[in-house]
């Protein structure tokens, strides 16, 4: 296919972004499954009409600033991906557009103090909790800050839990029937670390050794989802260089990190390290696809039956095409009454740092899947990622519809504790 997009001053990049957007045939299938379409009616503002205007910027018949709106305005979704009867890879092409963009933009000084605290933050743990515990402080004064700085102060908790060390290894309970390394997350460990010790509690129970390697950090997702490439790239390497090859799988407790990590080949392409990270994304699995393969040992019976509610999170819906394996976890549970959310395939609105950056429409999907939830009759709701959890329970509690928020595998290891859910 001849390209007209400069793809040898562009680099690798520039190859994935030509074929993705010549891979494009304006179908429309991709209109129905794109949020900010379903909200705003725009053709720019949906999958296809972004696609027109990078291939235009990038040819140089567009100014690349006169796109920045629409692409802004992408929650990175990846759900007109699978809609796609071309294949294009649209979750290459927006990271790696919005990279070439950077150069591009102007921030305000507002903005760009907004996205240097996002960064130089939820990466860190240790970081994040001094600036949610700054951020406490900042509620005496939360009117005379900018609207960035004001969603970030709405999405804190009350309170953060203390923080948990984690050990280096947990042994199988029983027979051993596999031997995975755990990433641990950044945000999750400050935010919710029961979600990881229910992980390895229950991989324990199952027969699965966990090694939790001692040095890992971030694994470079937010800076990929966001355009921040060479950020997402350094923090990836260590990982990289720190997570043992001789073991069955890499897994992740939040689909964020699974779909950025299973996309290192994206990342990486063109780099020295290319080989080695498409080999490490090919063992990177979401905690419930490993489980589900492997064989789930029964729990006993949650302590009361729960009619529960399970939220696709797009990072693993779509982007990972894992929605049945959590859902067998769960309906193995005995009591447990799974039900659908209505338009369980529509975003959120958490999307990594997107509800920072575009509140009001954040706000309008979080609310919308607020309601979806509850018409449910839910007394609970299950999820895989730690950021659409945070998302909804803002939003039910707006409402002052508060309902417990877990983890799949908190649900899981409540049952093998014989505990309520709800």
């Amino acid at each position: 296919m001849q390209h007209t997009i400069p793809v040898e001053r562009l680099g690798a990049a520039g190859k994935i972004m030509a074929d993705a957007i010549g891979a494009c045939v304006h179908c429309g299938f991709c209109l129905a499954a794109c949020p900010t379409y379903r909200l705003l009616g725009e053709e720019m503002d949906s999958p296809r009409g972004r696609i027109t205007l990078m291939k235009a910027a990038l040819e140089g018949s567009v100014p690349v600033p006169e796109t920045l709106p629409y692409v802004d305005r992408c929650l990175g979704c990846e759900a007109c991906v699978p809609a796609c009867p071309s294949g294009v890879r649209y979750d290459a092409l927006l990271p790696l557009y919005r990279q070439h963009a950077e150069s591009s933009r102007q921030r305000s000084l507002s903005e760009g103090l907004a996205r240097t605290l996002t960064h130089e933050t939820l990466p860190y743990p240790d970081r994040f909790r001094m600036a949610a515990a700054t951020g406490k402080i900042g509620q005496a004064v939360r009117g005379a800050l900018p609207k960035s700085f004001q969603t970030m102060l709405d999405l804190l908790p009350s309170d953060l839990p203390p923080v948990v060390a984690l050990p280096a290894r947990v042994e199988a309970i029983g027979q051993r029937r596999a031997r995975v390394a755990l990433l641990t997350g950044c945000v999750q460990q400050a935010l919710s670390p029961g979600i990881n010790r229910a992980a390895l509690e229950v991989l324990a129970a199952n027969g699965v050794e966990v090694l939790i390697p001692a040095g890992q950090g971030c694994c470079g997702s937010l800076g990929f989802h966001a355009g921040e490439l060479d950020r997402a790239r350094a923090l990836a390497r260590v990982n990289l260089h720190t997570f043992p090859k001789d073991v069955d799988a890499v897994l992740t407790t939040a689909a964020g990190c699974g779909s950025g990590m299973k996309a290192y080949d994206v990342l990486f392409a063109g780099q020295p390290e290319a080989v080695e990270a498409a080999i490490f994304a090919q063992h990177v699995q979401d905690v419930s696809e490993f489980l589900d393969a492997l064989g789930l040992i029964a729990p006993p019976a949650l302590a009361m039956p729960t009619r529960v509610a399970y939220h696709d999170a797009c990072h693993l819906g779509h982007a990972q095409g894992v929605s049945a394996a959590p859902r067998r976890l769960l309906a193995a549970v005995p009591g447990l009454e799974l039900v659908e959310v209505p338009e369980g395939d529509l975003c959120c609105g958490s999307a990594g740092t997107y509800n920072l950056e575009q509140p009001t429409l954040a706000a309008a999907l979080g609310e919308r899947k607020a309601r979806n939830i509850l018409a449910t009759g839910a007394q609970a709701l299950a999820a895989g990622n730690i950021g659409c959890l945070v998302q909804i329970t803002t939003h039910l509690k707006r409402l002052n519809r508060p309902l417990p928020l877990w983890h799949t595998f908190e649900v899981l290891a409540r049952a093998y504790r014989r505990e309520p859910v709800h």
